[in-house]
């Protein structure tokens, strides 16, 4: 049974914060019941829409298999689920900043920007959870601590990657006690075993995967196991499942920038799926259904987005291809794809991404800087970087109207915060 665990904070005078929050106060920490054996029945309303997300991802899938440019569309998609779900957590950078930060670190320059590196490490999170943790035969708690790692092991506090916490936390209210929080997650005592039938759920193979990959992140979210990067590690949970169900097996579909664009029902449908009663009651499938609405609605509007992403990405590469004009077979046209995933390069990136010698490399370069596909970025004579800016106006594009409810940022106001249209 779900509930409310009324608890007592000690308090210490000499704690730091002003004096309200120095004093014992009482909490009531939220406990969840468990889903490893949970049963669930949709209304009818609902199951519909579950059956239009589970063919669209399952349509969209199919045509990212059948595109030759699968492997440029799926690197993008990760990448901007990735930035978007840090984003979330107020961890905002460009993609065009994010890049060239990429590649100075490839090059062993000096780029200090922790947004940056903290970005890095959950686009390496989210890489693992779908090329790694969603191949194993069983998920563990060792599998969710080791993404957990890989997400911090760039920020400020590597330390803390995948130690599940001892002590209580909360969100919202102040940084000194929980008594005023707008949530307080289950006492550390709760946290393992919670994780445990977490570990169990995702295992099943008898659910919606729509439906298990919402319920996965919810509740983990409400478990809060870590001391930091919980929402991040929740959201590439999604996609761990999605991925283990065959239901995503090519691409990501960028969950997380949808959620993003509606934070007040994503923050309402985390709120109403923490129900306090027992598991399938009346109170029960109305907390889940009001979260799974949220999230089925997230899904269908990702995978929509997805293929129009997917759409302007052919379109960039036939501009740039009539644009370089170059003989069948080339390095200048064999470097266009390339550029899709790599839009921050060198002369040497491109001779490895080519398997070509430098100099063909450099002629390359100067053709596609010639036809207006790369211009310089920087100023540095050695490994002087070049960039595909068409990419970046694509992908600005592309957050952009996502961050509207109707795709179109001429017509409605944006959301969330977006960058600005490139010039």
């Amino acid at each position: 049974m779900s509930r409310l665990v009324d608890s007592l904070w000690e308090g210490s005078a000499e704690a730091h914060g002003p004096r309200r929050t120095r004093r014992p106060c009482r909490y009531q920490a939220y406990v969840p019941d468990g889903l490893a054996a949970a049963k669930l029945e949709l209304e009818s309303d609902l199951a519909a829409d579950l059956v239009d997300a589970e063919v669209e991802l399952a349509s969209f899938d199919t045509r990212a298999k059948a595109s030759g440019d699968l492997e440029q569309l799926a690197h993008l998609l990760l990448r901007a689920e990735a930035v978007a779900s840090s984003k979330i957590e107020g961890l905002t950078i460009g993609s065009r900043a994010l890049a060239r930060h990429e590649a100075k670190i490839a090059h062993g320059e000096p780029s200090r920007d922790e947004t940056a590196d903290c970005v890095l490490g959950n686009i390496e999170a989210m890489r693992m959870a779908v090329d790694d943790i969603a191949k194993v035969p069983e998920v563990s708690t060792d599998h969710i601590r080791a993404l957990h790692r890989a997400l911090m092991d760039r920020s400020p506090n590597p330390e803390l990657g995948g130690v599940v916490r001892t002590t209580q936390n909360w969100l919202g209210g102040n940084n000194f006690n929980p008594c005023d929080a707008d949530f307080v997650p289950p006492p550390p005592e709760f946290v393992e075993p919670l994780l445990e039938d977490l570990c169990d759920f995702i295992n099943r193979y008898d659910l919606p995967a729509v439906v298990q990959a919402g319920l996965v992140h919810a509740q983990f979210e409400t478990i809060h196991p870590f001391a930091d990067g919980n929402g991040r590690a929740g959201r590439a949970l999604i996609h761990v499942t999605l991925r283990r169900r065959n239901a995503a097996t090519s691409f990501v579909p960028p969950v997380s920038l949808a959620l993003a664009t509606n934070s007040s029902g994503y923050i309402g449908g985390l709120t109403a799926f923490r129900y306090v009663g027992e598991p399938g009651t009346k109170t029960a499938a109305v907390a889940l259904s009001r979260w799974l609405e949220v999230f089925i609605t997230a899904t269908r509007r990702a995978v929509a987005d997805a293929g129009r992403l997917g759409e302007d990405l052919a379109a960039l590469e036939s501009r740039w291809r009539a644009a370089v004009a170059s003989r069948q077979g080339s390095t200048a046209e064999r470097a266009l794809p390339v550029l899709l995933t790599h839009p921050v390069i060198t002369v040497d990136d491109l001779a490895s991404l080519t398997g070509v010698s430098f100099q063909a490399a450099n002629t390359a370069i100067t053709r596609l800087v010639d036809a207006g596909v790369l211009t310089t970025a920087g100023s540095a004579a050695r490994n002087r970087l070049f960039e595909a800016r068409d990419v970046f106006t694509l992908l600005t594009k592309y957050e952009r109207s996502l961050a509207t409810l109707s795709g179109d940022t001429r017509a409605d106001r944006p959301a969330r915060p977006v960058p600005d249209r490139l010039i």
